[in-house]
């Protein structure tokens, strides 16, 4: 597999968005080149891995090339057999061409995530220079802020998984997010869903060149989702120099139901009933979202604007999908048009 990377940031395979985050802050504090005067090649060589691990696994499409493939197939050193088409583009008259993995300056990377490439600049004695070895990237003096502020700010990230560390005055640029509506069925919000919708995107490698790529996202719809919901993949827009790449932002949207309507938590649905079941007691019938047969035997009168609650038979609550809204059951009175004499005397008698 080549450079291990999960040895390099020191977390297994199955390590989370936010071990991998608490892992790199910790690794890049300890070996940044600005807090190792004395071992300056060997802080900037192990910064670098640090870096490019980090940028591999904390991207799913870049740690699931290299998870399959390793180093050399995301490098593209080795063209991977039976590549598919998310990470694989059919090429010009070369033939194909791999997903290609160039990584990026690890000052940007650094920079991306603390806010600044380098809050030590002015602390360890004349570190902030050009003469990086090869790190480049611009260099930030503390100066503006004084060595106070850099000392806390890294106190406070080298810390046992501290808080992120935020210095917004030199962030980049971030493009607008992108938002799609992702249409459901009531069924799929009633019973939960997974959803996957394959993009297409522009990435760019260190050199700034771009190639499309196409990708698979997976929405997990979780039960009693409501129309509104957002679901946002972070930087899934292209990629181009100096700007960050935009959220992809997902909005659930419901379907029109034949039967049901929905109400907040509650489902409504209307029953079209003579004047004779109005009055002498009617059965409703209906079928729940998940395909149970549910029967209401209603003995009430059923009056123009009656309401049969049945209480738990709404959409799941998404805080607590176990408990459930109402259901509730509207009729429509079909009143008859035209009513003889003895029909008249006889309900007079009846209802006197």
């Amino acid at each position: 597999m080549g450079v291990d990377y999960y040895k390099i940031l020191q977390v297994d395979k199955n390590a989370s968005d936010d071990d991998l985050k608490k892992s790199y802050r910790k690794l890049a504090m300890k070996w940044h080149p600005d807090k190792n005067p004395n071992n300056k090649k060997e802080a900037e060589a192990k910064f670098k891995q640090i870096s490019e691990a980090y940028e591999v696994l904390s991207d799913p499409q870049k740690r699931a090339v290299y998870d399959q493939y390793g180093e050399e197939g995301l490098k593209g050193q080795v063209p991977p057999p039976g590549a598919g088409s998310s990470f694989f583009q059919g090429g010009g008259g070369d033939g194909p061409t791999v997903f290609r993995f160039n990584p990026r300056n690890a000052d940007d990377i650094f920079a991306e995530f603390f806010g600044s490439s380098s809050p030590f600049a002015s602390m360890g004695g004349g570190g902030g220079g050009g003469g990086g070895g090869g790190m480049g990237g611009s260099r930030f003096s503390s100066g503006s802020f004084g060595d106070d502020f850099f000392r806390s700010a890294f106190t406070a990230a080298a810390g046992a998984g501290g808080a992120d560390v935020h210095m917004n005055s030199h962030r980049q640029h971030k493009a607008a997010a992108i938002e799609r509506s992702l249409p459901c069925s009531l069924e799929e919000l009633y019973k939960g869903a997974t959803k996957k919708m394959k993009i297409s995107r522009e990435i760019a490698d260190v050199s700034g060149k771009t190639m499309p790529v196409e990708e698979i996202l997976t929405i997990n719809i979780k039960p009693g989702w409501k129309k509104g919901t957002k679901i946002t993949f972070p930087e899934k827009g292209n990629e181009q120099p100096n700007v960050a790449p935009a959220d992809l932002v997902f909005i659930i949207d419901e379907k029109p139901h034949p039967v049901f309507t929905r109400e907040g938590n509650d489902l409504v649905t209307t029953q079209k009933i003579s004047l004779v079941e109005a009055l002498t007691g009617y059965t409703a019938q209906l079928t729940s979202l998940d395909g149970r047969s549910i029967t209401i035997p209603i003995s009430n009168v059923i009056h123009p604007g009656y309401e049969e609650v049945v209480a738990r038979e709404g959409m799941p609550i998404p805080k607590d999908p176990t408990k459930k809204g109402n259901l509730r059951i509207k009729f429509d009175i079909k009143f008859p048009k035209y009513l003889n004499g003895e029909q008249k005397a006889g309900i007079k008698r009846l209802l006197a």
